[in-house]
C-alpha cells in the first residue's frame, strides 16, 4: 500500500506531493541530487526521499513513471544508512534517453548506467537486501527481471528504504510511483 502512514517519513519533502492508496505523485524540485565527491568534487544530499525504516532482509519494489526532460532527472529506490552510506537506483535521464542507473556510495559515490534507447513509459525497480548484499534488478512489466548490479551494504543495521527522486539542474519535473511494497526476504536473491 502506498498511503502514507505513521511509519513512512520524508527526508527533504517536495513542495508538492500527493499520496493515495497505491500512488505517490510529486513535483521534484530543481537543484536536488544525491552524490558524494567522486569526479565532481561536491556533496549533494537534498532530493525528496519518502522512506520506512527496516531491519534485516527484505525486498522493495516500485513502478516509476517520470516526465524526464532535463539532464540527470532521476527517480527510483534508495536504501540509506546515513549521508555517507547509501544506494540509489532507477531511471536517470542522460543524452535525451532514460538510462537505468545505480549509484553506490560508501564515503564516495560511483555510478553505473545501462543505456536504453526506447524510453519506456514506466519501469519497475527491485532492491533486495540479504545479509551484506544488495541486488538491484529492473523490469519493463513487473514480471521478468534483469539484474543491474550486486553491491555490498552493511548488514543487520536498520536502514531507510523508499522512493527517491532528484532534479540536479534548473527544471523541476513530475514523477509518479505506483505499487511500492516492502516484504521479507527469506533466502538469497536469485540472479534472474
Amino acid at each position: 500500500m502506498m498511503a502514507q502512514t505513521s511509519s513512512r517519513h520524508w527526508n527533504n519533502p517536495p513542495q508538492k506531493s500527493s499520496d493515495t492508496a497505491d500512488t505517490l505523485t510529486e513535483t521534484v524540485p530543481a537543484g536536488t541530487d544525491y552524490w558524494r565527491v567522486t569526479h565532481y568534487g561536491f556533496i549533494r544530499d537534498n532530493g525528496p526521499f519518502q522512506y520506512e525504516t527496516r531491519s534485516g532482509n527484505f525486498e522493495a519494489i516500485v513502478q516509476i513513471h517520470g516526465e524526464y526532460r532535463e539532464l540527470y532527472h532521476q527517480a527510483g529506490l534508495m536504501i540509506r544508512l546515513n549521508e555517507k552510506n547509501w544506494i540509489k537506483t532507477g531511471i536517470e535521464f542522460v543524452n535525451g534517453h532514460q538510462n537505468i542507473s545505480a549509484v553506490v556510495t560508501r564515503e564516495f559515490s560511483d555510478w553505473s548506467v545501462l543505456p536504453r534507447t526506447d524510453s519506456p513509459s514506466s519501469i519497475w525497480m527491485r532492491l533486495q537486501r540479504y545479509n551484506d548484499t544488495v541486488q538491484i534488478s529492473y523490469s519493463l512489466d513487473g514480471q521478468k527481471w534483469s539484474m543491474l548490479r550486486l553491491a555490498y551494504f552493511p548488514p543487520t543495521v536498520p536502514v531507510q528504504i523508499g522512493m527517491v527522486a532528484a532534479a540536479p539542474g534548473k527544471q523541476p519535473f513530475q514523477v509518479r510511483f505506483d505499487h511500492f511494497s516492502i516484504s521479507a526476504l527469506n533466502s538469497p536473491p536469485k540472479e534472474d
